[in-house]
């Protein structure tokens, strides 16, 4: 579904992603892990179009989609939940979801779409007429999701879901993600609580200084020594 070829990105004069190639098949669970500073983020942004790739090819489906405009990225089904949310905080949650079924693939079906969307976040029903900005971490990451699913995605893009997050609101947004995925979404996940999400992902890539240096099924690689040693602590 998603083809990312030799891909070199950064900020500037600054370059952060070094010929980075893998893959994402339909309905797959794949998550990007690394410590700070090592990429993660970029090819986020770099997918969704905020970065421009310096050169290399990025592919969604038969579209190739590096060097076009980000909003057309949300209408050719991908959908990305950005680090810190990135909520507007003086409008309420139903407005905030409203914004995120904007894209034309999107707009006609809003009304099926939020009644499902609040289905799932139950939380966001008992609070659609309030400020984004008034919410709880948790909350907001939920209507952060929320907002993403409105775009009707074949994919999303989860940049650091879990950030801020108290122990039990992690393991919600977890349990969110497996859901969504479970629908048949297909899922992209950079996030630093490896040993959480190596255990619910299909497949992972390990990213070092801009560079995929592993990859392999969630499981095997909690096993992996480098790892272990790197991200686990052991």
């Amino acid at each position: 579904m998603l083809r990312v070829e030799r891909v070199n990105a950064g900020y500037g004069d600054i370059q952060v992603l070094w010929d980075v190639s893998f893959h994402v098949a339909e309905r797959e669970f794949v998550v990007l892990v690394g410590a700070n500073g090592a990429g993660k983020s970029t090819i986020m942004r770099t997918i969704s179009s905020m970065i421009q790739p310096i050169s290399g090819q990025i592919w969604f489906e038969d579209q190739r989609l590096d060097h076009v405009p980000p909003y057309r990225i949300t209408n050719v089904g991908i959908s990305h939940v950005p680090e810190g949310r990135q909520l507007f905080p003086e409008m309420t949650v139903l407005e905030n979801l409203e914004l995120g079924s904007l894209a034309p693939r999107a707009k006609d079906h809003r009304k099926e779409t939020l009644a499902w969307v609040l289905e799932l976040f139950p939380r966001l029903r008992e609070r659609q007429k309030q400020l984004a900005g008034t919410l709880s971490g948790g909350e907001q990451q939920m209507c952060a999701i929320a907002r993403g699913l409105m775009s009707r995605p074949k994919m999303m893009l989860f940049d650091e879901p879990s950030l801020g997050l108290s122990p039990l609101l992690t393991q919600e947004i977890f349990r969110l993600a497996m859901k969504i995925h479970s629908e048949g979404v297909t899922i992209l996940m950079v996030e630093q609580n490896v040993k959480q999400t190596l255990t619910i992902c299909d497949r992972a890539y390990v990213l070092e200084n801009g560079r995929i240096v592993l990859e392999g099924k969630g499981r095997e690689l909690l096993e992996d020594e480098q790892v272990k040693q790197a991200f686990l602590g052991i």
